[in-house]
């Protein structure tokens, strides 16, 4: 998903998000984490976008690379849901025991336990490991950033991109992730959620209703690049 650059950033503070651990008896529990990325997260993150480009079939527009999404990402002025913003979701078959994302500031992570029917074959799970020597695999995220309701006279969320890789599909895990945004919203004051999907991406939308979420069928995405905007840079 594509936007426009939001306006100069809000400046509430966030508060951290309560843990949540669910937990299960039978069938084949899938242990997930939602959290804050970080630096050594870029390489997942990268791929995972240029899977999404694959998905929307937009892989001649992708021309980020792992340096421009840690300089632009991980900058440090950057602060969490001041700017811009990803939270990993990660999958396991065992609990979490490591404690290094919850000392982070800013916010604690989200855990819950899934319980499937089958177990989720994961056949790039190489590439997704996100710790040494764990099966802790990097299975999907979101890019979100602040933006302004005018009407509203409150700040809000814009989703950029929502993402799970194919097999972690349909069980729940793009809920998830778009649920925590809100989450934090909500903890923030933030008046709206808000981000734009595909109009041939039917599941899609279907999903979002769900969710509870109005398709505004009346707004049209108006969009500045390429040499159509740097004509601007030169202009008196």
């Amino acid at each position: 998903m594509d936007a426009a650059a939001p306006p100069p950033p809000p400046t509430p503070a966030a508060e951290p998000t309560t843990k949540v651990l669910e937990t299960t008896s039978s069938g084949h529990p899938a242990f997930t984490r939602i959290r804050l990325a970080t630096p050594s997260d870029v390489p997942h993150i990268h791929k995972m976008m240029y899977q999404m480009a694959v998905f929307e079939q937009l892989t001649h527009l992708f021309s980020a690379t792992e340096s421009s999404f840690s300089s632009t990402l991980f900058s440090p002025t950057i602060q969490p849901f001041h700017s811009f913003t990803v939270f990993i979701l990660e999958v396991s078959h065992n609990p979490f025991t490591d404690t290094h994302f919850v000392e982070l500031p800013f916010y604690e992570p989200i855990t819950k336990v899934v319980n499937l029917d089958l177990p989720i074959d994961d056949p790039e799970k190489e590439s997704f490991r996100t710790q040494e020597g764990s099966d802790v695999f990097a299975a999907g995220f979101v890019l979100f950033f602040p933006n302004y309701a005018s009407f509203l006279g409150k700040p809000g969320f814009y989703v950029e991109d929502l993402f799970v890789r194919e097999c972690y599909r349909r069980k729940g895990f793009g809920r998830m992730l778009l649920s925590a945004v809100a989450k934090q919203a909500v903890k923030m004051g933030y008046g709206r959620v808000e981000w734009i999907v595909l109009d041939r991406n039917v599941n899609a939308i279907k999903f979002y209703e769900e969710m509870g979420a109005n398709i505004l069928q009346e707004w049209k995405l108006c969009r500045l690049t390429g040499e159509a905007l740097q004509a601007h840079g030169c202009a008196d």
